[in-house]
């Protein structure tokens, strides 16, 4: 009976303590944000390398969008001329509550698969754990 009682009370502190973590998405859903932002950077470095056209990648505060250029790399190149919708091989949907901060509104890659500039793009949902995607200038490493 006693080690019944002991069993009990400690399911019962356990389930004090995780049973939270199990209804929290905030935390669940912003890793996933995150990922699906860095995958999306990453496609769009990959696809102006293959195509040799300048992307551009849109931000809003829970979506990304990407165009290209219409003509080839060219040193005259500006947002304007990516008009072209490039289409992603995954579908770019906002989980929960997340929302980009700190973003740009339009970053450019260029034929050789380098940013405009360095990007560092806060991601939270519901004040839970906040990640951050950087994109380096000269390289275009996404993490």
């Amino acid at each position: 009976m006693v080690e019944l009682i002991t069993v009990m009370i400690i399911v019962g502190i356990l389930a004090a303590v995780a049973m939270p973590k199990f209804f929290e998405r905030g935390t669940y859903d912003s890793r996933g944000f995150a990922d699906e932002v860095k995958a999306t950077l990453r496609y769009a470095q990959k696809a102006a390398i293959a195509q040799r056209r300048f992307v551009c990648v849109n931000f809003t505060s829970t979506n990304i969008s990407l165009t290209y250029d219409v003509t080839g790399p060219s040193a005259t190149h500006t947002v304007a001329a990516c008009t072209l919708p490039l289409t992603l091989p995954f579908e770019f949907k906002t989980l929960g509550d997340a929302r980009m901060a700190g973003y740009p509104t339009t970053m450019t890659i260029d034929a050789i698969g380098r940013p405009s500039a360095a990007q560092t793009i806060n991601i939270q949902v519901n004040g839970a754990t906040e990640y951050t995607v950087k994109v380096e200038a000269e390289t275009g490493y996404v993490h």
